[in-house]
């Protein structure tokens, strides 16, 4: 039993074996930053900060006593060698000077000029729970009087900034040189933000969401938010939590800790460059979607105030502020806040700065606010894992069952169309389930194991054929050469009725021939019974009667027995012959 129990075991593993799917080779390793990206780019939204006002300035009237003082001073310094002595440059030292403090230079006067001005700024935003808690940064969701003036006086007094500019160059009879023409913009920039006057001011706080069906795409709208929670802008705890009511099921990313970074390791941002944001080249679909930088941990830094900070060489940009700062681990271990700028205020990607996670959470905290991963998320990764790996069909059901949980996820479209794409073009690999092995495994194993025991019957039917004796076809028992009768057969079912019982005949005896004694022959017992039912007449040759030899079985006597038994039964019929 013990060798058809191994036979069964190598017939179902072979079987089991060949029955699965040849694998294709694996697909290659998802980079970083490619996984963080698709992981995490749902749960990332564009904020938009609006200030709206009626904003008013004065006319700028200039001091010629002041401007005569300067123009000798630049004299001086071309004379001196501190500066090249051309006109154009002994102009371009004096507007610098001028713009240092433009109060010592200008007058205010009326009448005043007045204007609706707009202002504000894109930010970048995450959620952190699935019904719409939201985090980004202080600077991204207020602005100080002095940063709201600053910019009124930028962009909404832009075009009389630049007629002042004109203006100024030409009294002083000069080209319209656009570098000239440019520091005196900034004159007039700066004197306008200390002298203007707003009124009506209105504010508004929204989150770039999009329509029912999902996809980064035209169809966003501005969505207001509630601001909850405000700290101080940087180089404080700059961290701002805001809240959409009405929400469920948002994707949200996961938070982790300090301890999952330290110097050396590769960090990455996400958000909204305004670089990109901000520009009418590229269209309003594709400056929906995050960017992705990434750069080392340099150090831990720590303002005066004991603010922890790091400082990491991922590039950053106007817009970035608010935005996710990720571990390879694809965690959050930070918000991105700020970025070095030079003397002229002009951003460097050189340098950024992160507020850690760990202030971020103590500001969570603060609202009793936790963090959750939603079962949006949950399942959108499982499905981009089998993505990834080019499990298709698997990952076709898993993304649809986002879809039911959240309409509005950006991304979750375009991967059902692409991976029912990859299906039709035959590029899934996914496995079979494990059930369907053991369902699989379980069918051959019995058929194996019936195809055992179908043997076993087989071969045990014919060791008893083999054991039976054969149905001799000769003489019956009590047979006397010369005579014949037939045996009495008892009825019974399976078997022929009795034959009725003859008077014995006598035989006609049989010509004797001589056998080599070499080679004895047995005696031909009759093929069939009765006999011929008529005598050979007389004066005819008697009918020899042939014997045919029975076959021999494991029972039988052995070659030596036989011919001896065949000898004697020759002798006794030459002795009837003789005495005949």
């Amino acid at each position: 039993m013990n060798r058809y129990v191994s036979i069964l075991l190598a017939a179902s593993l072979t079987v089991g074996l060949s029955a699965g799917p040849a694998m294709a080779d694996d697909p290659p390793p998802v980079p970083t930053g490619t996984r963080i990206a698709a992981q995490t780019h749902p749960a990332i939204m564009l904020t938009s900060l609006t200030y709206t006002a009626k904003v008013s300035v004065p006319t700028p009237q200039f001091n010629q006593a002041a401007l005569e003082e300067i123009g000798t001073q630049a004299g001086q310094q071309a004379l001196a060698g501190k500066i090249p002595s051309d006109e154009q440059s002994i102009m371009r030292w004096a507007f610098q000077q001028i713009a240092k403090n433009p109060d010592q230079y200008l007058t205010a006067i009326e009448p005043y000029r007045t204007v609706d001005g707009e202002v504000g700024g894109m930010c970048t935003g995450w959620w952190v729970t699935p019904d719409g808690y939201m985090v980004t940064g202080a600077h991204c969701v207020q602005l100080s009087e002095r940063a709201l003036a600053t910019q009124f006086s930028t962009q909404a007094l832009k075009k009389f900034n630049d007629e002042d500019a004109k203006a100024l160059v030409a009294d002083l009879g000069k080209s319209a040189d656009p570098e000239l023409l440019n520091l005196a913009a900034q004159i007039f920039a700066t004197f306008n933000a200390t002298n203007l006057q707003i009124t009506g001011l209105q504010q508004s706080l929204d989150v770039v969401q999009t329509l029912p069906g999902g996809g980064v795409d035209k169809s966003a709208k501005f969505v207001p938010a509630e601001l909850v929670s405000v700290g101080e802008d940087y180089p404080g705890k700059d961290f701002a939590l805001l809240k959409i009511n009405g929400q469920k099921n948002l994707p949200t990313v996961s938070l982790g800790e300090d301890s999952d970074v330290r110097t050396g390791d590769t960090l990455y941002i996400s958000g909204f460059p305004g670089l990109v944001t901000n520009t009418d080249f590229f269209s309003l679909e594709s400056r929906l979607e995050p960017a992705l930088t990434e750069g080392p941990f340099n150090a831990m830094r720590a303002t005066k105030s004991g603010v922890p900070y790091i400082q990491t060489q991922a590039p950053s940009y106007h817009g970035n502020s608010g935005g996710p700062v990720f571990a390879a681990n694809g965690k959050v271990i930070g918000m991105l806040i700020a970025g070095t700028v030079d003397a002229n205020g002009t951003s460097s990607e050189s340098e950024s700065f992160v507020l850690p996670v760990s202030v971020v959470k103590e500001k969570l905290n603060e609202k009793n606010i936790q963090p959750s991963v939603s079962a949006t998320t949950t399942k959108y990764n499982e499905a981009l894992d089998d993505f990834f790996r080019h499990h298709y069909e698997a990952a076709l059901p898993k993304f649809r069952e986002v879809q039911a949980l959240q309409p509005n996820h950006s991304y979750v479209a375009k991967y059902i169309t692409d991976t029912q794409l990859a299906i039709t073009s035959g590029k899934d690999q996914t496995p079979q389930p494990m059930w369907f092995w053991i369902v699989l495994g379980g069918g051959i194993l019995l058929l194996v194991v019936l195809g055992l025991l179908f043997l076993m019957i087989l071969k045990r039917r014919g060791r008893r054929s083999a054991a039976r004796p054969p149905v001799v076809q000769g003489p019956p028992p009590g047979w006397q050469p010369g005579t014949w009768s037939p045996p009495q057969v008892p009825g019974g079912p399976g078997q022929h009725a009795p034959l009725q019982q003859q008077p014995a005949r006598q035989l006609p005896p049989a010509p004797y021939q001589q056998q080599p004694h070499s080679q004895p022959q047995p005696p031909q017992y009759p093929q069939q019974y009765p006999p011929q039912p008529d005598h050979p007449q007389s004066g005819q040759q008697p009918v020899q009667t042939q014997y045919v030899r029975r076959q021999p079985s494991p029972y039988d006597p052995s070659q030596q027995e036989i011919a001896e038994l065949e000898r004697k039964l020759a002798d006794l019929r030459r002795q009837q012959n003789s005495g005949g």
